[in-house]
């Protein structure tokens, strides 16, 4: 991974094996990031993605384990009990335009992804939400 502060900005090159909430999690680190957005493309070989099921408060998984485009990566940086917390979501497209997304759970760099970490000057905690079993924004 190659990064560079800009301004309010981090710039992230992930490269071909590293992964990217892995990859998010060590950004966050380095440069004490407390919240953020995030965006970024690139190409994935070897993702798990899930879906949230309210009914039973769990998210399934779907694996896509062949070669594809990153075509959106966007989500945010906050904080659950005082630690990084990543929410992170993915589209993806197969060799035939297929899209895939939904929650990222895990992703391996095929080729290399190009991200943009926007640091907020704030902090923005999480709460668990006992309607929907989710960790939401809290303040």
């Amino acid at each position: 991974m190659l990064t560079k502060k800009v301004n309010d900005t981090i710039i992230a090159r992930l490269d071909k094996g590293e992964e990217i909430l892995g990859c998010l999690r060590a950004v966050c680190a380095e440069y004490a990031v407390r919240a953020a957005s995030i965006s970024g493309i690139g190409a994935v070989k070897g993702t798990t993605i899930g879906m949230y099921d309210m009914e039973t408060g769990r998210y399934s998984d779907l694996k896509l384990p062949n070669f594809m485009e990153l075509t959106n990566l966007s989500g945010n940086v906050s904080a659950l009990n005082g630690e990084t917390y990543l929410h992170v979501h993915i589209t993806l497209a197969d060799e035939n335009g297929h899209a895939f997304g939904g929650h990222l759970k895990e992703a391996l760099i095929g080729a290399t992804a190009e991200i943009f970490v926007t640091v907020f000057d704030t902090n923005i905690d999480r709460a668990r939400d006992e309607a929907t079993g989710l960790n939401t924004f809290h303040w």
